[in-house]
């Protein structure tokens, strides 16, 4: 895992720019994000793929379990990053997807 970034713009701020950038006219109509609370209690987290350079790209399950509060999991599951954690775990979730979108890069492929 990566160290914070001090100089880095917040989670919140960079979401905001992810999400901008893919909208083009036409992946903000069938595609987007979803936050909602759940009630054990925490979040729920869903961030459409599906026509951005992550899609179909691997992903490792991760799951941290630091108390009954304290806990976060995401994977990719149908073209989604998907995330649930603890009521005060949603930062660390995004960064989690923020982590690995600065770190994945598909390979070039032949050319043609």
């Amino acid at each position: 895992m990566h160290d914070h970034d001090e100089l880095a713009p917040g989670v919140w701020t960079w979401l905001q720019a992810w999400y901008a950038t893919q909208c083009d006219g036409e992946w903000e109509h069938e595609y987007g994000i979803q936050i909602e609370t759940v009630d054990n209690p925490g979040w729920s987290v869903s961030i459409d793929l599906g026509d951005t350079a992550l899609s179909g790209m691997p992903y490792k399950r991760q799951e941290v379990h630091r108390s009954e509060h304290e806990w976060v999991m995401t994977w990719v599951e149908k073209d989604q990053f998907r995330a649930a954690c603890g009521p005060l775990n949603l930062g660390e979730a995004l960064h989690l997807f923020r982590q690995w979108t600065q770190t994945t890069t598909r390979e070039p492929g032949p050319q043609a």
